[in-house]
Parts: structure tokens; sequence; C-alpha cells
């Protein structure tokens, strides 16, 4: 069976979007017209719940308000649970929810809905395009081994671990190092890994040749 979520995956629909308040939102319509010309028997779901006026189609904790809706593809459902927000992103006080703010709650929970099928994912991820699902993995780097590169330095500068007067002598060129600002004004254990490597390599560069 077509993998139908690589291939929603792979639309660019950066030419559909805009931003407000920072956020990067995917237009409904144009969202919606893209799944059903790839999948024609797509079909969506807005749920209601029954109320004393009859059926609503928002949720409601008595504070504030969220809508749920479903998006089905080659029978697989997924669902998107949404708060009803204001302008700024904020969930707006069940009393004051008025339709059109369910309305556009509902249009952006559907959205998210398709993205969960793939189209328009990559936005959600924080990415400008859409994933290169042929490109090869990169092997993950290595991890930094802090104890390892400090048992290296001791080495390359003729030094002992184990020897009490050798520790005392590497922590005074650490000092060095610091108060001639080649190195920065933290404990070894507060650098990041960038900075510990760095460090490490101006020990070796400024002591190594005692």
């Amino acid at each position: 069976m077509e993998n139908y979520f690589a291939e929603l995956l792979m639309v660019n629909v950066n030419d559909h979007t805009e931003k407000k308040n920072g956020l990067t939102y995917l237009a409904w319509a144009y969202c919606w017209a893209e799944i059903k010309k790839r999948h024609p028997d797509a079909t969506y779901t807005v749920y209601e719940r029954m109320t004393d006026f009859g059926p609503v189609n928002y949720f409601s904790d008595g504070r504030t308000c969220w809508v749920k809706t479903g998006v089905t593809i080659n029978g697989i459902e997924h669902i998107e649970y949404l708060p009803v927000m204001d302008n700024k992103n904020r969930s707006i006080p069940a009393e004051a929810v008025t339709s059109m703010d369910v309305n556009k709650a509902i249009q952006r929970s559907l959205t998210k809905a398709c993205a969960r099928h793939g189209l328009g994912l990559y936005i959600y991820a924080g990415e400008d395009l859409p994933e290169n699902l042929d490109a090869p993995l990169e092997p993950p780097k290595p991890e930094y081994d802090r104890k390892a590169a400090e048992l290296a330095c001791f080495k390359a500068l003729g030094l002992d671990r184990a020897n009490r007067e050798d520790v005392q002598s590497f922590g005074q060129m650490v000092k060095s190092l610091k108060a001639g600002k080649v190195i920065p004004e933290k404990t070894l254990t507060e650098m990041t890994d960038e900075e510990h490597k760095a460090a490490m390599a101006a020990m070796v560069a400024n002591y190594g040749d005692r």
C-alpha cells in the first residue's frame, strides 16, 4: 500500500501560510483542497455534545472551551483537540466565547488534524521546508565525553590524575587560563561541551611543552 503520509509530508505548503504573533498558520481551505485532491474519499468530523438547547460543536469545563475534530484518510482517523483562543493565543473564558471564536478554532483544529496525516506537519515541527524522505540519514554524532577528554589532557600534560599534586597543578593551570581570559570564567562542570573542549585544547596548547 502506498505510504500516503510520506506523500502528504512532502507537499510544500509555504505559499499558503501566514504569520501571526510569531506563529505560522496554514490556510484551512487550501489544506482541505490538497487533501481531497489527493484522497477524494477523505472526510472530516466536527464532534458535538448535547446540551439542554441541543447539540453544540464545542466542549467546556465551565472555565474555558475547546473543540474536537477528526480527519479520516484511507480509513485512518486522526483527532485534534484545540482550545478556543483569542488573537493572542490565550484561552477565552467560557462565558465570553462566541460562535465566531468556535468556528475559527474548528478550522485551526481541522488543519492540525490534517497535519497529523502529514500535510504541513513540518510547520509544527519548526521547519521551513518539508523533509526530504529520500535523503540519506546522517549518522548520529558521538557524545562528547568530558571525563575522557580530561584524562587525555592530563596525559598530554604529563600529569597523573590519580596524583593529588598533579591534580592541584592542573587546577592552577585552569585558573591561570581563566585569569588570562583564555577560557571562560566558569568551573569545568559549568562549561558547555564546546567550551570544555576548547578549554582542554587551550590547556594542551599553553602547557603541553612544559
